[in-house]
Formats: C-alpha cells, structure tokens, sequence
C-alpha cells in the first residue's frame, strides 16, 4: 500500500474529532477562525464549523493499492541510500492539493488528478530575467529583516509583489531560478537565506502541482518564515561556536515571535502565519515550538522544512561550511517518515536531482566542472563546464561537455562526474562565474574570461 497526501472536500455534517481542516467554503476573515488551517480537536470546534460553512476541505493521507514498489527501492528504504530514488526516471505519481471543486463530488481517483506545468521557454532566455528578478527579491529581504528589527512594519504587499516576479519564472522554467539559489553569500545569510527557501518552495510546488496561487502564497510562506528570527540578538544569530542551552531557547523562540509578528499585521496571508509557527515541527513529535504530530502539521509548513533543511545545509553560514547538495539530500532522505513527510521527501530529492545546476563537481580525471544544465533523461550525466584540469590548475580556456554524449577529456578517457564538491572547493566560487557571464545555456559561456 502506499499512502499520499490528499485534500477532500467534504460536507460540515461528516466532520470529526482529529481531522484537519485547510479550506472553509467562504474566507477566512469572515469567520471566527484565527488560522487558516486547524486541527479539530473539540466537538466545539465542529459545532462552530457547521454553525458558519457548509462544506470544508480537509487534509488527509489515503491509502492507495497498486503502488509496487522494487527490491532496490526497498532496500533503499531500510538502508537509507538515495539510489532507488533516482533509478526510476519517471515522476512518482503524486497528487495535486489544489482547490476542491464545487460540484457533486467525483470519485477518488478523479479528487486526485494533479496540475502539470510544462517549460514556456528555453533557460538561456529565461536567465536574464530570472537574475532581475532574484535581485530584486535580495534587496527585499534584507529591509524586511532590518525593518522588523527597528520595529517597522512587513510592507506585506511589496514583499507580494516581488515573490510573484520569481513565481513567474519559475512558472517559465524553474532551472533559471533554481541556479540563482546556489549562490551563497555569507554575510545576510538569513535574509539570502529566506530568499532562496522563497524560490525553491515555489519550484518545489510547482513540481507538486499546485494550482498557481498555491504556488504564489507558498513562496510567499518560503520568503517570511524565518521572520522571527529578527528578535534573536546579533550576537546569538551570528555566533560562530555552539550555542549554550540558554541560547538554544531564545532562537527556537524565533517560530513563536514569527507566528506574532505575522498575526499583528493588518492583511496577513494566514499560511505565512502557520509556516512561521510550524515549520520545525516534526512527524514524529519531536519538533517544536509544540511537539505535533504528522497529522497536526500544516501541509506547506511540512513543504517548507524540507526547503529550510536543504538551503541550511549547503550555505555558508557562522559555525559551519556549506555541504554538497547531495549530502544534503541524503541527510532528508534518512530523515524521511521521522522528520520530513516521506513522499515529499521522495518528490524533492527527485525534483533538485543528483547533479543540479550550479554544482559543483569532481570528475574521474581529477578535473573540477561546474553543472551547466541538468539531464532529466540521464541524471547522472548533465552539461558541465570544465573550470580546473586534473592538476586543480586554470585551463587556457574552459570546455563545455554533455556527458550524456560520452565525451572524450585531455587524457583520452570517457568523462565521468566522481562526486560533488562544496562550492569555493580549489577556488571555483559560482559567484564569480555568474558575475563574469555565466548563464545556462552554451551561446554565452564564451564570454567568460579567466
């Protein structure tokens, strides 16, 4: 059997203790609900519920029979190796929690059908906007988080305005974006940070299928979820050795002043709130501010701890230098069904893949390359550039290479990626190259100079 996360839509009357309501058949601000998104826990709860609505969508996890699953992907499981994941080239066949229809209700299979979004256009077209775009998010972040810290106001509509902007890119071709997320910078780091869990959110609902505006209010939720965070002091946010238990404490009251500081604003967007709040909380009860359970924990804030895991652990930050992308996926994917929801888990490793754009990489020849563009028909061979020769030393100039064409190195041998590296790894910094010209696509790359 396998399980998937589904919404239904489902009349007041069918309601019971435990069920977790996402959606009411009218807006939020026109009830007495303060979130948007509630476990119901007291037969108060669905008194009122039926008093005010007369459908709800609830959020639920259904089992589904025909699922068949390989002896190498159930080794994977219990091994907790990612190989199985990407040995099936196929997506898996997730469902869409998109809005709930008013009409008579259809049958099960026909409740789950899911949004597909194809590429509009090519990525070298679509990279010149997208950097726009994603330095127009970089100046946002920063003021909001700086503003927040002398006590202005979220300026909720220019924050809106610009998350929207990379939505529409992503909706284009997220490879775009997603390269822009690789840079990482070590100064600003929360507010950079918020700002790539912002895009990669968004990409990753778009891979799930979410209908647009889920996907908008997502990378919204991406963008303010680490908010509270401006209530923790410099010193503590900053601090470059291990924090003491006291410290410990007042950072993890950052998802507590979030949750505040997103409920005191006038027109709040009431997901953000319920990210800010949960999204440390985990499956298995062990997360905070509440200890909930699966079932407890809002679905986007669910989305947005795997994103918040990833981005954290390959970033730069105080105490720690950034990980590869792979070791960060596998850190999520041994933490699948404890921490992370398993089969959104499953769906990002797949969707960021084992070589995205932007990593950096070792190849068999000693040769260091940085991934161009992705190969979804063979993920372990994507477009690379080759910026260091065996000897880790600059070549007179930088080759291109699809490695799903086999191509031949220097040294007369097929080449092949070994493994990824950390970016700064033997001075090649994404940064630099995205400075001097870098973009996906090959007409352009000519223009960088050593």
């Amino acid at each position: 059997m396998h399980h998937e996360i589904v919404e239904t839509e489902i009349p007041v009357t069918e309601l019971r203790i435990g069920m977790h309501v996402i959606r009411l058949d009218r807006p939020w601000e026109e009830t007495n609900f303060l979130l948007q998104g509630f476990v119901i826990q007291r037969q108060d709860d669905i008194d009122e519920l039926q008093r005010q609505c007369k459908y709800v969508t609830i959020e639920g996890r259904v089992r589904r029979p025909g699922y068949d699953v390989s002896p190498n992907e159930a080794g994977a499981r219990k091994t907790g190796t990612m190989s199985a994941v990407f040995s099936d080239e196929k997506k898996p066949k997730t469902r869409s929690v998109g809005k709930a229809s008013k009409a008579p209700h259809p049958p099960a299979d026909q409740r789950l059908k899911k949004v597909t979004y194809i590429n509009k256009v090519d990525v070298s077209y679509e990279i010149s906007k997208a950097t726009g775009h994603y330095q127009e998010v970089k100046n946002v972040a920063p003021s909001i988080m700086s503003g927040l810290r002398i006590g202005r106001t979220i300026d909720i509509n220019k924050a809106r305005e610009t998350v929207d902007k990379c939505v529409d890119s992503i909706l284009r071709n997220d490879d775009a974006l997603l390269l822009l997320t690789k840079l990482k910078h070590q100064d600003e780091y929360t507010a950079e940070h918020c700002l790539n869990v912002s895009i990669l959110s968004a990409a990753f609902g778009k891979r799930l299928g979410l209908l647009e505006e889920e996907i908008r209010t997502l990378g919204l939720c991406g963008l303010l979820h680490d908010v509270g965070k401006a209530k923790v002091p410099s010193e503590i946010l900053q601090k470059p050795g291990a924090l003491t238990p006291e410290e410990h404490v007042i950072m993890r009251n950052h998802a507590n002043w979030g949750r505040d500081m997103l409920m005191a604003l006038p027109k709040v967007v009431h997901a953000t709130i319920d990210v800010a709040y949960n999204h440390h909380e985990r499956l298995d009860g062990q997360g905070y501010p509440r200890g909930l359970v699966d079932y407890q924990i809002p679905y986007f804030a669910k989305i947005v701890a795997i994103v918040d895991t990833y981005d954290a652990i390959t970033s730069n930050r105080c105490y720690d230098r950034g990980r590869s992308s792979m070791e960060a996926l596998e850190i999520i994917h041994r933490f699948r069904g404890t921490q992370f929801d398993p089969e959104l888990a499953r769906e990002f490793v797949l969707m960021i893949g084992i070589y995205p754009p932007g990593s950096v990489v070792e190849l068999k020849s000693g040769e260091i390359a940085i991934v161009i563009a992705s190969n979804p028909k063979h993920r372990r061979k994507p477009k690379i550039m080759i910026v260091r020769n065996a000897d880790k030393r600059r070549p007179p100039k930088y080759r291109l290479a699809d490695l799903a064409g086999h191509p031949v190195g220097e040294q007369g041998l097929v080449l092949e990626i070994a493994k990824e590296i950390p970016d700064g790894s033997y001075g090649v910094k994404l940064q630099w190259f995205i400075d001097n010209g870098l973009q996906l696509g090959y007409p352009t790359i000519d223009r960088i100079s050593n």
